[in-house]
């Protein structure tokens, strides 16, 4: 494994605009990395990649990892050519303002545009003291006319991205937009192609519409019904000026996480027992550091594998990340890298044995 290739993988994912329910074109791109490596593959209906790699013997896990992002969709476009928006997913508004965005047009092109806001110098002192709000702000594309816009073709509807590049801040440590969950499909692939001589059938599920309710996953597990299910996500990394180091959650180049428990008070994920369990056992075997993540907040696509049909045992992998649903979002290099290891390790691990001794218990 290398983590150049994740991070060449990275790179070309966030290249490539994907708000929830738009996630057409870098499903593309994920076949095209997946496919060599799968013995079979399909698009489903709500638009999830399945890749499968048949194993030795019986069973089925299921690795997902969402491909959409957060985003922006054109709610109005007033006469003098201003686009008002809703969020696509969980924004913080102080963030936009002052952002450029990217904006896909009809035809499938793209419109630059900038996020702006009334100045401070004409506020008045109470609105000055008060954080943003999203009807408070607009996009800028230049234009003179709601029929000057509607030319480019934007119209009620459109989605846009911010726009920023992925760039290094160190030889391992990487900043960009939407790595979560970019950077969970990437390690999802270097982990696919790897694989060797899995015992179970994997299925490598890069899902849609996560951060509009984990949608993409529900059905693809429904399909599927997995023995065994695993997240592939990002997770806050409070390593910080300012956080009290019990907060933090996670650190930055101290290892993937494994999740014990995310939502708040554990209405997200409680993972499974055995597969966490596993999952240190392996790392510690192999010298891969990790540490354990408890999330009082956000979950992930285990949490609705988990409920699928008479339930699936299901934990998650989490890459430690800075900055979460922001334009510079942070992580390190050989966090992702020991998360696809520890991925790769776990799949080829578990067998119908262990699944039925550990998860499919029998009371005699």
């Amino acid at each position: 494994m290398n983590k150049n290739e994740i991070y060449e993988t990275l790179e070309k994912l966030t290249n490539i605009v994907s708000p929830s329910g738009h996630e057409d074109e870098i499903r593309n791109t994920i076949i095209e990395l997946l496919k060599p490596y799968a013995d079979e593959i399909w698009v489903d209906s709500l638009g999830n990649v399945i890749a499968v790699k048949k194993g030795s013997g019986e069973g089925r896990l299921m690795i997902a990892a969402h491909m959409d992002e957060i985003g922006l969709m054109i709610n109005h476009i007033t006469k003098t050519g201003f686009l008002k928006f809703t969020p696509i997913g969980g924004w913080n508004p102080v963030i936009l303002p002052g952002q450029r965005v990217l904006i896909k047009t009809k035809r499938r092109e793209y419109v630059r545009g900038v996020i702006g806001m009334k100045p401070p110098h004409i506020m008045k002192p109470e609105e000055a003291k008060q954080a943003p709000q999203i009807e408070d702000l607009f996009i800028d594309i230049g234009a003179s006319s709601r029929e000057e816009a509607e030319k480019l073709g934007i119209t009620v509807g459109s989605v846009a991205v911010i726009e920023r590049n992925i760039a290094k801040l160190s030889e391992n440590v990487v900043t960009g937009r939407a790595f979560d969950d970019k950077i969970g499909v990437a390690v999802m692939i270097e982990a696919f192609k790897n694989l060797e001589k899995p015992k179970v059938d994997v299925y490598a599920v890069a899902t849609v519409m996560e951060e509009v309710g984990l949608k993409g996953a529900r059905v693809a597990a429904y399909s599927i019904t997995p023995h065994v299910g695993l997240a592939l996500d990002v997770t806050i990394a409070a390593d910080i000026p300012g956080v009290d180091e019990s907060k933090q959650i996670t650190k930055l180049g101290k290892g993937p996480a494994i999740k014990v428990m995310d939502g708040r008070s554990g209405s997200g994920l409680i993972a499974h027992p055995a597969i966490k369990d596993t999952l240190i056992q392996l790392a510690e075997k192999h010298n891969i550091p990790y540490q354990l993540e408890v999330l009082t907040g956000g979950t992930t696509d285990a949490t609705i594998i988990q409920l699928t049909k008479e339930g699936v045992p299901t934990g998650a992998l989490s890459v430690p990340t800075r900055y979460i649903h922001s334009p510079v979002e942070v992580l390190n290099l050989e966090d992702a890298l020991n998360t696809a290891k520890l991925t790769k390790l776990f799949a080829e691990y578990i067998d119908m044995e262990w699944i039925n001794k550990y998860l499919k218990r029998k009371i005699k």
